[in-house]
């Protein structure tokens, strides 16, 4: 048999977590073909691999990629870190079945304007990126954000019942068309006042279809304890499973408190199932929020509609020349972004280590000075937790990347090299493996990737996108997701 690629010499790391080995691994048809020596095979491709690692393609558990797969279908933000699968749709923010005819509020407008927001179906969306693929897979959640945005006048209070019931037709209408899920970001002005029954309606027609819910909870500090005990409540009262999101401490009285709310998931996963992600920085970024600037340690803008120039400055730099204090000079940035320096390192550490824990990076694509995880997170698990830190082994950093997501979220056939599943594959130096992204220059590629391959064809290669759009909009497959184990 002549395979199209033949992937040889490398260090087949092949993401359930078990030791590495030398092997080869052959593509044809978009599918591993083959692995073990094949020396012998014939091949129209053939890549030296000789000291690379040789590893299933990443699945970044948390994105928000919904419309930039759409603006930037070559995606260099996350192929070249061996990104080749993304799950969009997350923290109740979603593009796909939201029709807005106003300007998106926060924390919507992240993801773009009013334009952006056009599919009134979740399968337009789907379609959209079926006419015009991305160089990466993905798959989306329907957004609780969005839906109340879309089918409320008011947000400062619960749903009605009528409310309720044109969200809950859109969900569902979500799920037939394949969405993974249901998201809420609860911690934001458009949800804040939905009660915890609004959220487990919705839920409850995600279960219904076999999907998840995935939950930027309530509260990340003062209330983190009682913000999972309310997502686990959801998660049993709707019979479905459930995501924590950027599982994190916010703030430094908090610092510490992942100790606690990891001893209550582990409880909480004997009687049901539960995940999280986590990303490997002690910053977060989202919109401009005067709530997060005084348990922040350091606050650096992103992006402003106000003052565009400001974007990658210190708030507290920018108040003092202004004379201002920082919530004045935060008001006067609005619309804006931002990234708050307030967690713990000790904190990061703990959930990365989880076993369970998924890796995200939660990136904004569309801010003009992101967050250095939309270029640096894959990477800087690789080479500073894993290889600097040995906080686990590569092994098992690969598997939190791969395997773990994909079972999490029913990807069959990904997240794991085996002879008939789809070839997604990152080959790196796993001695040079870095993230290059900073907080001051935030979109420098990663170093130590060689190629990233997605349904078999090469999208990332000698530091640049190839030009090739192999990925696919994946659909939720309920028989596969599985969070045994």
């Amino acid at each position: 048999m002549r395979h199209e690629t033949i992937l040889s010499g490398g260090l087949v790391v092949d993401g359930t977590g078990t030791p590495a080995y030398r092997g080869d691994i052959a593509i044809a048809a978009g599918k591993i073909a083959a692995i073990g020596d094949l020396s012998q095979a014939e091949a129209a491709t053939r890549v030296d691999c000789t000291g690379l690692v040789v590893a299933p393609g990443f699945i970044d558990a948390h994105t928000h990629d919904d419309a930039i797969l759409l603006d930037f279908p070559e995606m260099p933000m996350k192929a070249s870190q061996g990104v080749t699968t993304v799950v969009a749709g997350n923290c109740g923010v979603s593009v796909g079945a939201v029709a807005l005819k106003g300007e998106p509020p926060p924390p919507l407008d992240l993801l773009g304007d009013r334009k952006t927001y056009r599919f009134a179906r979740f399968g337009d969306w789907r379609k959209a990126l079926a006419d015009a693929p991305a160089a990466v897979n993905s798959i989306g959640m329907v957004g609780h954000s969005s839906l109340r945005v879309q089918t409320m006048g008011d947000l400062g209070r619960p749903a009605d019942a009528k409310e309720q019931a044109a969200m809950e037709r859109i969900a569902e209408g979500a799920m037939e068309d394949g969405a993974l899920g249901v998201s809420t970001g609860l911690f934001y002005a458009p949800a804040r006042m939905a009660p915890t029954r609004e959220v487990t309606g919705l839920a409850r027609i995600a279960a219904k279809a076999g999907g998840i819910y995935a939950t930027h909870l309530r509260d990340e500090g003062e209330f983190l304890e009682q913000a999972v005990d309310e997502a686990l409540q959801i998660g049993r009262e709707a019979g479905l499973a459930v995501v924590l999101s950027h599982h994190k401490a916010a703030g430094k009285p908090h610092h510490g408190k992942t100790a606690r709310t990891l001893a209550t998931i582990d409880a909480a996963r004997k009687h049901q199932p539960v995940t999280l992600d986590v990303y490997p920085y002690v910053a977060s970024s989202t919109v401009l929020n005067v709530e997060r600037l005084d348990i922040s340690t350091k606050v650096l803008i992103t992006w402003s509609k106000a003052m565009p120039a400001a974007r990658g400055r210190d708030l507290a730099e920018l108040a003092a020349e202004h004379g201002l204090d920082i919530h004045a000079m935060a008001a006067r940035l609005q619309p804006a972004g931002a990234i708050y320096f307030m967690m713990d390192e000790a904190d990061v550490r703990r959930v990365l280590a989880w076993p369970e824990a998924m890796i995200g990076s939660d990136g904004l694509p569309h801010d003009t000075h992101p967050h250095p995880r939309l270029w640096g997170t894959f990477p800087r698990v690789l080479g500073h937790y894993a290889r600097e830190l040995k906080l686990f082994t590569l092994e098992e950093a690969v598997r939190k990347m791969t395997s773990l997501p994909a079972k999490r979220f029913g990807l069959a056939g990904r997240g794991r090299l085996a002879k008939g599943n789809w070839a997604d594959i990152a080959t790196f130096d796993a001695a040079l493996v870095a993230d290059r992204a900073t907080f001051e220059t935030p979109t420098r590629p990663a170093a130590g990737i060689a190629r990233v391959y997605v349904n078999g064809q090469c999208v990332w290669a000698d530091g640049a996108p190839t030009g090739n759009r192999p990925g696919r909009c994946l659909a939720l497959d309920r028989g596969a997701i599985d969070f045994a184990g």
